[in-house]
C-alpha cells in the first residue's frame, strides 16, 4: 500500500471500512436518486484529496509521493497514476473520481490551471473559499447509511465518466499557502530590506510553510506567486527573480533596481552563510580524519588531512572575510534606506503642517484675529455696563444696614443655641448629684436596717438559752415517775 492510500485510509475518518464499498461505487446515479449520499461521497473524496497534498503526499509528477521530500501541495495532478494510487485491492480503484473533480469544478475548489493562469476570476466566486462541511455531517452519513439498507442506492461497476488528465489548483491549499506566507513574512522583518527576496530565496525560505515533512514543488511556488501577487496583492513581483512583500495597500506594486540589488545581495549571503557552514563541518571532519591516521600511524593519510584541513580553513576565512564586508554594506544600506525613509516621512509632516498654516493664514491673520476677538470682548463689556446702568438705583446704606441686621439675628439666634446647650447640661448635673445623693441614702438606710435585725437576732438568741436552763424539760415528768 503507497503513501497516499495509507493516509487517506488511516487519517480520514470518511473513508472507514464500512463506508469503502460506497467510495469505490459508481455514486454518480446517487445524485438523483440519494442526493444526501452523493453529496457525502463527494465531499469525503474531495476532503482527502485536498489534505493529502496539503501534507505532501501528492507528487509533483502525479500520483502519490513516496519520500515525501518534495510534493505538490497546491497543484493536483489527474490522471491514470492517481487512480491507480488509490487503488484497493478489494474494491478496486474509485471509478466516480471523475465525477468527485466534476463538482469539484463546478463549485470552484478546485480549478484548472491553465484557467487560473489566464482568467484572473477564476477564485471569485462565491463557492471557491473551503469545501462545504456540512456534507460529511452526521445526519447526512446516517441518512445515506438509511437509504442503502433501504435498497435506494443503486450503483455500477463500470465508470460514468472518464477521469481528465489535467491539473487542478487545490483553492484551499492555495489560500492557506498564501496567509501562512505573508504572516511569517512580516512577522520575522525588523526592515523593508527583510521583505525583499529573490526567488529562490523565496522558494528556500518558505518551501515548508504547509508542511514540515514535504516541500512546495516548483509548480506550487508558481501558483502561490501568481495568487500573492494578482490576486491577494500581497507581494510586488516581477514575474523573473524578484519579490516584494508590501507592509501595505499603498505600498508600490513596481520592482526597482535598488529592490533587485537588495535581493540579490541577501541571497548571497545566503549562500555564503550556507557555504561557510559547510567548510567548518569539513574541517572539523578532517581534523577527526587526522587523528585517527595518526592513531593508526599513517602519516600519509594524516598529512593528507591536514592539508586538506589547511586549505579548507584558507577558504573559510576568505568566505567570512566577504560575508563580513557584505554584512557591513547590507547595514550601510539598511540605515540609508531608513533615513530615506525618515526624510520623506518629515517632507511629508511638512506638507501637512504647511497646509494647516496656509489655513491658518499666517502670523499676522492670527494677530488679527485676536485682535477681533478682544474687540468683541471688550462690547460684551461696554453692553453688560449700559445694562446695569440702565437698571434701578439701590441706596447702598440701605444694603449694609439690611446685612448687618442679618449678622446680628444670626449672632443671637447662635447664643441662644449656646446658652439653650449649657442649660440642658447643668440640668443634666443637677439631676445625677440628686441620684447620688438618694442612692447614698438608699445604702445607709439598708445598712440601719441590717444592724437591727443582726441586733434582734442576738436577743433571740440570749432568750432561747435562759428559757432552755428553767423548762420542764429538767425536771422528772410526772407521768414519766408512774
Amino acid at each position: 500500500m503507497n503513501d497516499l492510500l495509507n493516509y487517506i485510509l488511516t487519517k480520514e475518518d470518511a473513508f472507514r471500512k464500512n463506508r469503502l464499498p460506497s467510495l469505490y461505487s459508481d455514486f454518480t446515479l446517487q445524485k438523483k436518486t440519494n442526493p444526501d449520499g452523493y453529496a457525502v461521497n463527494v465531499a469525503a473524496w474531495e476532503h482527502a484529496l485536498t489534505r493529502a497534498a496539503r501534507n505532501g503526499y501528492i507528487s509533483s509528477s502525479g500520483g502519490s509521493s513516496s519520500k515525501r521530500a518534495k510534493g505538490n501541495h497546491l497543484v493536483l495532478r489527474t490522471d491514470d497514476s492517481l487512480l491507480r494510487d488509490l487503488e484497493i485491492p478489494e474494491w478496486g480503484r474509485p471509478v466516480a473520481l471523475a465525477t468527485v473533480v466534476d463538482e469539484a469544478i463546478r463549485k470552484h475548489t478546485m480549478v484548472p490551471v491553465q484557467s487560473y493562469i489566464s482568467n484572473p476570476a477564476s477564485l471569485r466566486k462565491s463557492q471557491w473559499n473551503i469545501i462545504d462541511p456540512a456534507a460529511l455531517s452526521p445526519w447526512n452519513v446516517m441518512s445515506w447509511g438509511m437509504k442503502q439498507l433501504r435498497g435506494i442506492v443503486v450503483g455500477s461497476d463500470e465508470s460514468s465518466g472518464r477521469l481528465q488528465v489535467q491539473e487542478l489548483v487545490l483553492v484551499e491549499n492555495l489560500q492557506e499557502a498564501a496567509s501562512r506566507v505573508s504572516k511569517q513574512a512580516m512577522d520575522h522583518s525588523s526592515s523593508k530590506m527583510d521583505l525583499v527576496y529573490t526567488k529562490e530565496g523565496f522558494m528556500s525560505r518558505f518551501s515548508r510553510v504547509l508542511n514540515e515533512d514535504s516541500q512546495l514543488s516548483e509548480s506550487d511556488f508558481d501558483i502561490l506567486l501568481l495568487y500573492l501577487s494578482r490576486d491577494s496583492g500581497a507581494i510586488a513581483y516581477d514575474g523573473k527573480k524578484t519579490i516584494k512583500f508590501r507592509p501595505s495597500d499603498n505600498a508600490p506594486r513596481e520592482i526597482t533596481q535598488q529592490d533587485t540589488s537588495i535581493a540579490s545581495m541577501r541571497t548571497l549571503m545566503s549562500t555564503i552563510s550556507q557555504q561557510v557552514e559547510t567548510l567548518e563541518k569539513k574541517i572539523n571532519e578532517l581534523n577527526s580524519t587526522a587523528k585517527a591516521a595518526l592513531q593508526n600511524k599513517n602519516r600519509i593519510s594524516a598529512l593528507s588531512a591536514v592539508r586538506s584541513k589547511k586549505l579548507a580553513e584558507h577558504n573559510l576565512q576568505q568566505r567570512l572575510n566577504t560575508l563580513v564586508q557584505l554584512e557591513e554594506v547590507y547595514t550601510k544600506i539598511e540605515q540609508a534606506a531608513d533615513q530615506v525613509e525618515y526624510i520623506q516621512m518629515m517632507e511629508a509632516s511638512t506638507g501637512v503642517l504647511r497646509g494647516l498654516h496656509t489655513q491658518i493664514g499666517g502670523a499676522t491673520r492670527v494677530e488679527d484675529v485676536v485682535d477681533e476677538l478682544r474687540e468683541e470682548m471688550s462690547k460684551v463689556d461696554e453692553v453688560g455696563s449700559i445694562m446695569n446702568e440702565a437698571g434701578p438705583e439701590i441706596d447702598e446704606t440701605e444694603i449694609d444696614d439690611e446685612l448687618e441686621e442679618l449678622e446680628n439675628t444670626q449672632r443671637e439666634a447662635k447664643e441662644e443655641e449656646e446658652a439653650e446647650a449649657t442649660r440642658r447640661k447643668l440640668a443634666e448635673l443637677d439631676n445625677l448629684e440628686q441620684t447620688t445623693k438618694d442612692a447614698a441614702r438608699t445604702a445607709a438606710s439598708e445598712k440601719h436596717v441590717d444592724s437591727d435585725i443582726a441586733e434582734s437576732i442576738g436577743r433571740l438568741s440570749r432568750m432561747s438559752v435562759e428559757d432552755g436552763s428553767d423548762s420542764p424539760g429538767s425536771k422528772e415528768h410526772p407521768l414519766s415517775a408512774k
